[in-house]
């Protein structure tokens, strides 16, 4: 696959995030950052980072740079998911 088509996948599922975001954000002001704080923590980052490396490192040899792409996307979204409080209501 191109360079340009493999990254079509990306843009669209950070599309859809962002909407998200923005939605939730519309109905109660404040629940993004709520919702990010991962960023924050350090077990999220360290399992966001060395899930991207991963990615990237075995994606490299089939999409080229998309896969840094694809690694941020997997970094990104593992880092939300071990970040996220256990007491949701």
């Amino acid at each position: 696959m191109n360079g340009a088509g493999s990254l079509l996948p990306v843009v669209v599922v950070v599309t859809a995030l962002v909407i998200r975001a923005a939605i939730a954000e519309l109905r109660r002001p404040g629940s993004v950052r709520q919702q990010w704080a991962c960023a924050t923590s350090g077990p999220a980052v360290a399992a966001g980072v060395v899930a991207g490396v991963a990615v990237a490192a075995t994606g490299w040899s089939q999409a080229g740079a998309a896969a840094l792409a694809w690694a941020v996307l997997a970094g990104a979204l593992v880092a939300f998911l071990v970040g996220r409080p256990t007491n949701r209501p």
